[in-house]
């Protein structure tokens, strides 16, 4: 039995968590859950919307599962998803994105993964006021950083069988931080002779991407280019609702819907569970359960396949209760046909 942070969120957060753990239940996932709170409700109980005790029950038990959660406006909150990723060292954000059945995109064929530099970067948090109207950010790169996640991206690919790392950087009009970048993601490259590297720009990414998305394995890229081509990625296959995410560090892994927490249709059930479903069967893998991730995986691209009971977002006149008891029960037809 694997111990597991559950973080439910705000907005949408409890209806999407309770339909992945009776999904997990139902896929005969052995996850003792440890509920924690963070999110707007959190800073109005603790004065913090991400507590200490949330952060330490992370640190104890290493894996969480976590839904969407807002940042109070005002009040000098910075980012939970920042937080987390920097106090615990979630240096990789992880995006796979593949085509799934039924969606309605211009693409077919696309496969691949994104990985992000999570804690450097322009989101390193250190800007001031130079002098009045004023704004200096600092964009931060370190050697070590950016060799740990280039390497963490040929790993993937490796373990995966992917054959190519696409290594995107603006070497051009940065040279000191993306060309130390660009250097070190060299120098990782070298040890992984059997794994194809290739260099792109940032911009020419971008137009390869809306040209011919399935050409691609795995990307990686620092932190602000990241969190815009994770999520352009996302488009290419359906959105944000579809799509799984994971943070990952060498001690501590949290996994996500990348979604918002959509308070406008909150207690509704018109919320599409299946990113933090998928999200949970990533988490399943990484903690070794791989035949219930798998089983998981599985039943959502049957469901995607059938167009039954799926929710307004997909096209469908479900709900998100209905979306859910369809996967179980495609769960359920396979257990019992491997009985």
């Amino acid at each position: 039995m694997t111990c597991v942070v559950c973080i439910a969120g705000d907005g949408i957060g409890p209806e999407v968590m309770a339909s992945a753990r009776q999904v997990l239940k139902a896929a005969k996932a052995e996850i003792d859950w440890i509920d924690a709170e963070a999110g707007l409700a959190a800073a109005e109980k603790h004065g913090d919307p991400l507590p200490q005790q949330t952060v330490d029950l992370i640190r104890k038990y290493r894996v969480a599962l976590k839904g969407p959660c807002t940042t109070p406006v005002g009040g000098g909150y910075r980012s939970i998803n920042v937080r987390l990723r920097q106090e615990l060292q979630l240096f990789a954000s992880v995006r796979p994105v593949r085509t799934l059945p039924n969606v309605k995109v211009p693409y077919t064929d696309v496969d691949l993964i994104v990985v992000r530099e999570n804690t450097e970067g322009l989101y390193s948090g250190m800007e001031h006021v130079v002098v009045p109207g004023v704004v200096e950010s600092l964009r931060l790169v370190t050697r070590s950083a950016a060799e740990r996640i280039v390497r963490f991206a040929f790993e993937t690919a490796r373990h995966q069988g992917r054959r190519r790392v696409t290594f995107c950087h603006k070497a051009d009009v940065l040279p000191l931080s993306d060309g130390l970048f660009l250097d070190a993601a060299r120098t990782v490259a070298d040890d992984y002779p059997f794994v194809e590297f290739e260099e792109l720009q940032i911009d020419a990414l971008c137009m390869q991407l809306a040209l011919d998305p399935s050409r691609f394995d795995v990307l990686v890229m620092e932190n602000l280019f990241g969190d815009m081509i994770s999520d352009l990625c996302a488009g290419l296959v359906g959105g944000l609702g579809l799509v799984p995410g994971a943070n990952i560090g060498e001690r501590y892994a949290i996994f996500e819907a990348v979604h918002g927490s959509a308070p406008d249709i909150a207690g509704k059930q018109l919320a599409n569970p299946i990113a933090l479903i998928r999200s949970a069967a990533l988490l399943l893998e990484h903690v070794g359960q791989r035949r219930a991730a798998r089983r998981i995986e599985k039943a959502v691209v049957a469901c995607l396949d059938d167009a039954v009971d799926l929710t307004p977002d997909l096209g469908g006149k479900g709900n998100t209760d209905s979306l859910t008891r369809r996967i179980i029960a495609k769960l359920e037809a396979e257990l019992d046909a491997s009985d």
